[in-house]
């Protein structure tokens, strides 16, 4: 990212305090990262790349931001808690790298519930997923999912030319505000078990879609209207609290 116009508006739309303990993920040469030094308290980067993660703290360094820097030479689809060097982020804010935005994002919402927020620029057709709603053609399991951890919104367009080389795909930005699970008594696995039946069969009922899931279609059909889910409907006219219902009344 060259454009210094849009990461500073990266760093304005993400609304970080001082208190905050930021992650990144895929700093490359820091553009980002150096901007996030500023209003935060710590930041930690995640660099797979062993180079550019050796010289991203001299980079910083020459800033004398180095005390506030933490970089983690990692593969962000594995890292824990424990792997961040003691800090505890609040906020992730990123450009995640296109090809795994995805699964990347899901699973530090799933190992890192200290995050209260996020923004990420991901692909823009891969925005418009994320923060689908019911009914809509785009909508379907980042969208559920997303959606079990926090309140996902499009924070706006993003153009090819802030990058250097210029990709030949669009971005978004995707603003996120974590939130409490929309069940205490369905675990996070159960209900995307369900969510995971539903859209593999996306054109199929729901009586249909879920019956391996329940054992037959006529238990599919009982849990679905226990839930108050009529079972003719599809998985895209769900949204996160009707498949956790689901999930909290299979036999």
């Amino acid at each position: 990212m060259i454009d210094a116009g849009t990461v500073r508006r990266i760093v304005r739309v993400a609304d970080l305090t001082p208190d905050d303990v930021v992650i990144e993920v895929g700093p490359g040469l820091g553009s980002l990262t150096l901007a996030l030094l500023q209003p935060a308290a710590h930041v930690v980067a995640v660099e797979i790349d062993p180079v550019l993660a050796g010289q991203l703290p001299v980079t910083v360094a020459e800033r004398d931001a180095a005390d506030k820097l933490t970089v983690v030479n990692a593969d962000a689809m594995k890292i824990t808690l424990d792997d961040l060097s003691g800090h505890v982020p609040t906020a992730l804010v990123a450009n995640l790298p296109y090809n795994v935005a995805v699964p990347v994002l899901l699973h530090l919402l799933e190992v890192l519930p200290s995050l209260r927020k996020g923004l990420v620029m991901v692909q823009s057709e891969v925005a418009d997923r994320l923060a689908a709603g019911p009914g809509s053609k785009v909508y379907g399991v980042p969208s559920v999912k997303a959606a079990w951890y926090a309140d996902v919104r499009r924070a706006g367009p993003v153009g090819r030319t802030v990058f250097w080389p210029v990709p030949n795909v669009d971005s978004g930005l995707v603003s996120l505000v974590r939130r409490d699970p929309p069940s205490t008594t369905a675990t996070r696995e159960q209900v995307f078990e369900v969510v995971d039946a539903a859209f593999a069969q996306r054109r199929k009922t729901l009586r249909a879609a879920l019956s391996t899931w329940a054992g037959t279609p006529a238990a599919a059909e009982r849990t679905l209207r226990a839930a108050d889910v009529d079972p003719s409907a599809r998985g895209e006219q769900l949204d996160i609290h009707a498949f956790t219902r689901i999930a909290e009344h299979k036999p």
